[in-house]
């Protein structure tokens, strides 16, 4: 179910893609989209949303911590593991929950790892 989910963000966005690093910056961003709606989903009492966006947002950390490279990735592969491992709990906790903070601590952490990504992919 959550295989090649960054090659299908792609392919539905039809962006050109330069690199890599772009399209984690994009699953990052999805990241932080998919909770943005499944909050509001929560606010408005929409099961059916809330569980779509949460299950959007999971699937695209599924697939973050799919591509991880732990034999060359040192550290910070490891850690990003662990990292994204709690960021999967968080969101079902949240959608179990109907828990807003829990989703608001998971898009505070993306957004920390997109502007690092950023701030490091973007050096010339």
């Amino acid at each position: 179910m959550y295989e090649n989910i960054a090659h299908n963000i792609y392919a539905q966005n039809n962006i050109g893609v330069e690199s890599p690093s772009k399209l984690i910056e994009m699953l990052y961003e999805g990241v932080l989209r998919f909770n943005a709606q499944a909050k509001k989903a929560i606010k408005d009492k929409n099961v059916e949303k809330r569980v779509y966006w949460m299950n959007r947002s999971t699937a695209v950390i599924s697939e973050l911590n799919a591509i991880l490279d732990l034999d060359n990735g040192g550290d910070i592969a490891h850690y990003l593991k662990g990292l994204y491992a709690y960021q999967l709990q968080l969101i079902a906790e949240a959608g179990h929950e109907n828990n807003i903070e829990k989703l608001d601590e998971s898009s505070r952490v993306f957004k920390v790892l997109l502007e690092t990504w950023r701030e490091t992919t973007n050096v010339a």
